[in-house]
């Protein structure tokens, strides 16, 4: 399907405008820790633009307008939203799309996260599920802007094509966006005296231009008096899963203290590491105090990533899971016959064919496959077609001979439309090893259960056949990386899962980092885990009343099943 309504920068000076007398509506964006532009919402982009009319080289405060955004200033000068309690900056742009699409006419749309709270799809997301709203398209496959989702309006809801999992979405009216007309002055084009349009990212500069943002925005709110939302609530329709940065609700009690009305200032960067330099928060105190305002000094929560030491008198094997540890070697292939005896194993031959389409080569099933002249095989003749047993999709048989050759060849196969599982998938995983305990710590939301501490540990080496670049050396980072499950009856269940799959290799697989960008490195596998042990701010860890059962649904989905855990 096209991408429609992808929306049009134009940067000038670091500022996209429209062509002159071309009516486009303002999406204000930032860019977040994904290299994704998340849409502040339509409320918050009226206040920047109004902000923007009066002095297009000043500051906006998002607090004035979303008290979930507090801590937030946006420095248009510099062009990046700078975070008072942490002094994280993010860049931040100015983007246009047509006045007849979503943005335009206040439509949101938006998915459900395993919190129960509803997120918003990023703006060209959501351009292109309205568009197929408005053309009653029954489904839409998001592929071509790189997620591999399925959308269903019928049932509106969303479906991972990998791990067939679904999600509920809806469709949400909310203020359209801000709309303009024309361009905007030279005068009003920044940042200030920079002829590349870029802002410059030596540390003399990030520190001055965020010393100003933070001391201009925080003086300005003074001189402005905008009261805050009654009661500290969000303006009425905003989403505050919109908020820029990572959930603050760990953070509230920090700051609890701290009288209404008082800045608090970035220190937690005073050890010298982090994009913005540990002057910053002396600094800007100077220029607060120097106007009589009062300072607070604060300090951003951090994630507690592993259980206070552990004696190894009090390490413990896990009730109902044999052993402690598990080790992986070279890959130990199944000696199937030829790809034609695998594919036959699994399909059944159908002499009268439908005349539709075979998802795999897109030619007709009453037409030879398109892997005719291509792919020749002894006995499988191009205009053969097969059903497969369990969940009755049709294929031709040269077609899923060609599938199968081009996989891991393990004497599995996988329908390639419901992704049911025949025979026993196993994965590319490096050599390595696993080992699981008992630990005498509870995790949040199991105050009265013991925790299962599982450390995986594999170590670097050499591609083989299977894996992507044979011969070359991949990396292993961050290993070994400890994971965490409650010792309860579905946490055990979950980990004799993971000891399955981990002997089938399926946990890791070498592949590149969707972090860092590295190439040739050991990631994870479409199985989550859990590495956060005492808070949830990166959304690796606990409280997460539905993990437990999602990453069931993933098990499952790579052919895992407690019936084969027992086998």
């Amino acid at each position: 399907m096209s991408r429609p309504g992808q929306g049009v920068m134009m940067p000038v000076n670091g500022l996209g405008f429209p062509p002159q007398n071309v009516a486009r509506v303002v999406v204000w964006e930032w860019l977040n820790e994904h290299s994704r532009w998340r849409p502040y919402t339509a409320t918050v982009c009226h206040h920047i633009e109004n902000v923007l009319k009066e002095d297009a080289r000043g500051s906006v405060v998002l607090g004035q307008v979303d008290a979930q955004l507090v801590p937030y200033i946006i420095d248009l000068q510099s062009m990046h939203q700078f975070r008072q309690d942490t002094g994280t900056m993010r860049p931040v742009r100015r983007n246009f799309y047509d006045p007849s699409s979503a943005p335009g006419k206040g439509i949101v749309w938006e998915w459900e996260n395993d919190g129960g709270a509803w997120t918003a799809y990023d703006m060209d997301i959501c351009i292109t599920i309205q568009n197929a709203y408005e053309k009653q398209h029954p489904w839409l496959d998001l592929s071509s802007l790189g997620f591999c989702y399925l959308i269903y309006f019928n049932s509106m809801s969303q479906m991972n094509r990998q791990t067939r999992r679904r999600r509920r979405l809806r469709r949400r009216l909310d203020l359209a966006y801000p709309l303009t007309v024309g361009s905007i002055p030279k005068s009003q084009s920044w940042p200030v005296g920079a002829s590349s349009g870029q802002p410059c990212s030596c540390q003399q500069c990030l520190l001055v231009n965020s010393t100003r943002a933070a001391s201009n925005a925080i003086l300005a709110s003074q001189r402005r008096k905008a009261p805050p939302a009654p009661g500290g609530a969000p303006a009425p329709g905003q989403n505050n899963l919109n908020r820029p940065g990572p959930p603050r609700a760990a953070g509230v009690s920090a700051r609890a203290s701290i009288p209404p009305g008082v800045p608090a200032l970035p220190v937690k960067n005073l050890n010298g590491t982090g994009p913005v330099h540990p002057a910053l928060a002396g600094m800007t105190g100077i220029l607060l105090c120097a106007a009589g305002l009062p300072v607070c000094l604060t300090r951003a929560p951090k994630p507690i990533l592993h259980p206070p030491p552990v004696s190894k008198s009090d390490v413990k094997p896990v009730p109902g899971v044999p052993g402690v540890c598990r080790k992986t070697k070279k890959k130990h292939l199944k000696k199937s016959k030829n790809p034609e005896d695998v594919v036959r194993r699994y399909m059944q031959k159908v002499k009268n064919p439908p005349d539709e389409d075979c998802t795999i080569c897109m030619e007709r099933l009453v037409t030879a496959s398109g892997y005719e002249g291509v792919l020749r095989h002894k006995g499988v003749r191009p205009e053969l077609v097969g059903r497969l047993g369990r969940c009755g999709h049709m294929y031709h048989l040269l077609c899923l001979v060609a599938m199968y050759s081009n996989g891991n060849k393990d004497g599995s196969l996988q329908c390639p439309t419901c992704k049911a599982i025949y025979g026993e998938k196993t994965g590319t995983q490096p050599p390595g090893k696993m080992e699981f305990h008992l630990i005498p710590h509870s995790l949040p939301g199991f105050a009265d259960t013991q925790t299962i501490r599982i450390v995986y540990d594999i170590p670097t080496g050499i591609q083989g056949p299977e894996h992507p670049n044979p011969g070359k050396k991949f990396t292993a980072r961050g290993f070994p990386r400890h994971c965490y499950l409650p010792n309860n009856e579905k946490g055990r269940k979950v980990l004799r899962l993971l000891v399955t799959a981990w002997e089938r290799r399926l946990i890791f697989t070498i592949g590149t980092s969707n972090t860092t960008g590295e190439s040739d490195t050991v990631v994870w596998n479409e199985i989550h885990h859990k590495t956060e042990f005492g808070s949830n701010l990166t959304g690796h860890g606990y409280p997460d009343a539905s993990y437990l059962d999602n990453v069931l649904a993933e098990l499952t989905a790579q052919g895992v099943s407690e019936a084969a855990a027992k086998a």
